[in-house]
């Protein structure tokens, strides 16, 4: 365990930072009051001057440099002032995750959400207090996109091993983590790495060598035209200059904007995605896995933060033609056809990398996303993948997506020798909390991050969980037909590469106890046949005769209240507190 825990590293660095503001948000007052007093100083010698006729009017320079120095003193203090504040907000937000305040705070993935994934649903994997709004911070499109694809497939297990290798590397450093999260403002880069690919992708459409000797000489012979007009009052060759490039401007404006069209969405993003790289391609990394990814990043000639910053700045400089102070003078200067045929250049060089380039800033964030995690839990170990049949032993595991002081642990075993494992115990008492704890370390495992635990060996997996089910009034399905139907898909996925883990919450409590436990323990047993391996939790205390290993969870009335401990024993369950819950609430039975 570090010396300095996360928790208080936050801290110190806030209270800085809050004093930093406090000294920033000071000076800003008093720089207000500095320039009113200059400002009305600057008045007074206006009075003075053009009024009283007191005075030389070069005295008015003294107010005018003045109050210039002040307005750029000032821009310069609320700039500090802004990041101050961010760099608050990126202490709170980690002070809140670990205290457990922080859903709801950033985004929550709910666009990658998958309506029959055979376990998103049932783990929050997305949505408001998910496991992938606890763990991301990546500042665009590209680095949301990949988490939620590690989270939503495991990975290889030499892959695990080298993701594993970078976070660890990355783990300690909040110092990059803070100055990634406080580029660009608080901009988040909307580029989606689709659209961005088919822009590189799409046809030059400029690029035949007339346009670009039109554009050139086009606007310069209508300039000799304007100074032959004026100095000889010949608008003969001005005139017909004029209609020249009128003619070729009418003919190239749909080329200009269907080619500008499809770099509008994502190019005012560009400045972020080139300060993200700028950072990231100054570091200097040790593991195969970042080291591969700054390969990536390697091109000929500049690097390729500096590349996308180009293209950024072509793409203002083409949008400064609908400034209706500068429009007149670009329409002159076929100012919009000059920068178009510029970014189709920069789009030959480069667009062929453009995609590689946002998709290694993209597993960078990803990467970099899990690394906070691991610094915000220094105990959280990272799990051995092994080979071999179907494996998962967690030693004392505990939710990740509660709080370390709420989180109770424990350990279950999962294999060959011992494939099913019948948990059953009364309501609340922690049944659906311990599946979904197997669930997520198991996802956190097969991404590459660490696990909420003391210790989680596994072997690769394919994963499958029916916790929520939710019936559909307008597909017409009720509770017990949207479960079967789930259940059909995880028969499904033992035929996958890697052996299935089951995970069932009240195995067809829709259905009578009849039908429920023989279809309940003739599903489990064909799971079982496939070589998959699982839990399943009941009240139903018939299906805890199955063959398998008997758990229980319990619950004990002190004072008319009940309590847990969520601490799970041998044996099936003895009691139910279903009655005394109905008691405690007024019910009369």
């Amino acid at each position: 365990m570090p010396s300095v825990t996360p928790e208080s590293e936050y801290r110190q660095r806030l209270a800085r930072r809050n004093t930093e503001i406090a000294e920033l948000a000071r000076r800003d007052n008093l720089i207000g009051y500095v320039r009113l007093g200059v400002g009305l100083g600057g008045v007074f010698l206006f009075w003075l001057i053009f009024v009283h006729h007191s005075g030389h009017p070069l005295w008015m320079l003294a107010p005018i440099a003045g109050f210039t120095a002040l307005v750029v003193m000032h821009q310069r203090i609320l700039r500090g002032l802004h990041t101050a504040r961010a760099a608050a907000e990126f202490c709170e937000r980690g002070l809140a995750r670990l205290d457990g305040t922080w859903p709801g705070q950033g985004e929550d993935g709910t666009r990658f959400g998958i309506a029959d994934h055979p376990y998103a649903d049932s783990l929050d994997l997305f949505g408001r207090g998910s496991l992938f709004q606890l763990l991301c911070s990546a500042r665009t499109h590209s680095g949301e996109e990949c988490l939620a694809r590690w989270l939503l497939a495991p990975a290889e297990p030499g892959v695990i091993a080298s993701r594993q290798g970078a976070i660890a590397e990355l783990r300690g450093q909040l110092d990059l983590r803070e100055e990634l999260a406080l580029l660009g403002e608080t901009v988040r880069a909307g580029i989606h790495p689709d659209h961005l690919a088919r822009w590189a992708a799409a046809p030059a459409l400029l690029q035949r060598p007339w346009y670009r000797v039109a554009a050139f000489v086009l606007p310069t012979f209508l300039l000799a035209g304007a100074v032959v007009w004026s100095v000889w009052d010949l608008r003969i060759p001005f005139l017909l200059a004029f209609l020249l490039q009128a003619a070729f401007g009418f003919h190239v404006r749909p080329l200009v904007n269907e080619s500008a069209e499809g770099l509008d969405e994502p190019a005012h993003e560009l400045g972020l995605i080139a300060e993200l790289l700028e950072r990231i391609e100054k570091e200097k990394y040790q593991s195969a896995h970042l080291t591969g990814l700054l390969s990536a990043l390697a091109s000929e000639g500049l690097p390729p933060s500096r590349q996308i910053a180009r293209l950024a700045r072509l793409f203002n400089q083409l949008e400064s033609r609908h400034n209706q102070f500068f429009a007149p003078i670009a329409a002159m200067l076929l100012w919009g056809t000059h920068h178009t045929i510029a970014i189709e250049k920069w789009r030959l060089a480069h667009g062929p990398f453009i995609g590689r380039w946002i998709a290694a800033l993209g597993e960078f964030e990803t990467l970099n996303s899990l690394a906070g995690y691991a610094y915000e839990h220094p105990a959280d170990p990272f799990p051995r993948v092994v080979g071999g049949p179907a494996l998962f032993d967690g030693t004392q595991l505990a939710h990740p997506l509660l709080p370390v002081s709420r989180a109770v642990a424990n350990s279950i075993r999962l294999g060959a020798e011992q494939p099913l494992v019948i948990i059953s115990g009364s309501n609340m008492s922690g049944k659906s909390t311990m599946l979904r704890t197997i669930g997520v370390n198991a996802v956190l495992a097969m991404a590459g991050g660490p696990v909420r635990g003391e210790a989680l060996t596994l072997s690769r997996l394919t994963l499958g969980a029916s916790i929520r089910i939710v019936d559909s009034l307008q597909e017409g399905r009720s509770r017990f037909f949207a479960e079967i139907t789930r259940l059909e898909k995880l028969v499904e996925l033992t035929g996958a590469e890697a052996p299935l883990l089951f995970l069932l919450d009240e195995l067809l409590s829709g259905t009578n106890s009849h039908d429920r436990r023989i279809g309940a323990t003739a599903v489990v047993q064909g799971l079982l046949k496939r070589a998959a391996v699982g839990v399943i939790t009941t009240h139903d205390l018939a299906l805890t005769q199955m063959e398998g290993l008997n758990l229980h969870f319990e619950d004990h009335f002190e004072d008319g209240r009940i309590t847990f401990d969520y601490q799970i024993r041998p044996g099936v369950v003895t009691k139910s507190n279903a009655l005394e819950l109905m008691r405690s609430i007024g019910l009369d039975v």
